[in-house]
């Protein structure tokens, strides 16, 4: 993600009043995804949105700035992201019916301080060419020997990779955990590194014949003229645990504790979760939308059908140091 705004910079930024409503976010999302959602907000209701992208640090600043913080809200992808600001006591709990009623109990925290907008699958490329239907359905064949020198994948401390690793151990167990990922590790075609784009344009290329992504990055890369190519190589698989279904994970909001803009950034969290906002969210960022009755993009739908995985998403926040301890210890990304 590019940082847009320097921290430096930030907090002058977002206090520079620029209307007579507005709200300030800081956001870990990409510009792309988020403007159109902001961009129509301040259509309907006149209010602006400052926006500071933030690529690392965020909690921090939010603890140095304590009261005094400019920030009304916090966007950010990955439960354990959404956890951690939590946690850091930086955030408000927040009431609001339109929120509990768009919002299923699964998408938000139990005690209001966070609110998933989106979800995502973790899933399989695999190349058209070289892998056969049926090669690979779940996510433990990954450390099977057959796929030698044949996975690409970004870094396993990603919090995506992370993610998948804290949902291994709540289907296994620890030592389960490390030793598929030391098996992933050993099948892998080349130092973990880059996006999950870049996985997919090693499979282009030959380089591996599968990797771990989100789905969403399909529809970017359909979407990129210099990436269209890469993308039509390959094909989505759905995995599964042996005994579970496909990893989902979610982007989220939570309002801060100092929220200067309270009223209006309520407005903005509630328009977020409306028809219109998730429909942006399926339509552009091919992202699932969470409220009930909002439907896949016709793009999303042909990807397929897929049964998610049931573990709580709170209860793998709870193992993100355990399974980070553990991709250390596998030497994953060494």
């Amino acid at each position: 993600m590019k940082l847009t705004l320097t921290l430096a910079l930030a907090a002058g930024a977002l206090a520079a009043p620029l209307s007579a409503e507005e709200v300030n976010v800081y956001s870990h999302r990409q510009p792309e995804l988020v403007q159109p959602l902001f961009d129509a907000f301040t259509a309907q209701t006149g209010i602006t949105v400052n926006v500071a992208h933030v690529e690392k640090g965020l909690v921090e600043r939010l603890q140095a700035e304590g009261d005094r913080s400019p920030a009304d809200l916090v966007m950010t992808v990955d439960i354990a992201r959404l956890a951690q600001i939590v946690d850091a006591g930086v955030t408000q709990a927040v009431q609001s019916d339109a929120l509990t009623a768009n919002i299923p109990a699964e998408f938000r925290d139990p005690g209001n301080q966070w609110f998933g907008l989106t979800s995502r699958a973790r899933i399989i490329y695999a190349s058209n060419e070289r892998v056969k239907d049926g090669e690979v359905t779940t996510y433990e064949d990954l450390a099977d020997p057959k796929w030698k020198g044949r996975i690409c994948t970004r870094p396993g401390t990603h919090d995506y990779n992370l993610a998948l690793m804290s949902a291994m151990i709540a289907h296994h167990d620890e030592a389960y955990a490390k030793q598929w990922a030391e098996g992933v590790k050993a099948n892998l075609a080349h130092k973990p590194e880059g996006g999950d784009r870049d996985q997919v344009k090693s499979i282009w290329a030959a380089e591996c014949d599968i990797s771990l992504g989100n789905t969403y990055y399909m529809g970017q890369m359909l979407a990129d003229a210099e990436q269209t190519e890469w993308a039509n190589s390959v094909r989505i698989i759905f995995p599964t645990f042996e005994n579970g279904g496909t990893h989902l994970n979610v982007s989220g909001m939570a309002m801060t504790k100092s929220a200067p803009n309270k009223d209006a950034a309520l407005k903005l969290m509630e328009f977020l979760a409306s028809d219109e906002a998730q429909k942006i969210y399926a339509e552009t960022n091919h992202e699932f939308p969470v409220k009930p009755g909002v439907e896949r993009s016709a793009l999303v739908k042909g990807w397929g059908e897929f049964t998610a995985d049931t573990i709580n998403l709170t209860d793998l926040a709870k193992l993100r140091a355990t399974a980070l301890k553990l991709m250390e210890e596998a030497n994953f990304d060494g």
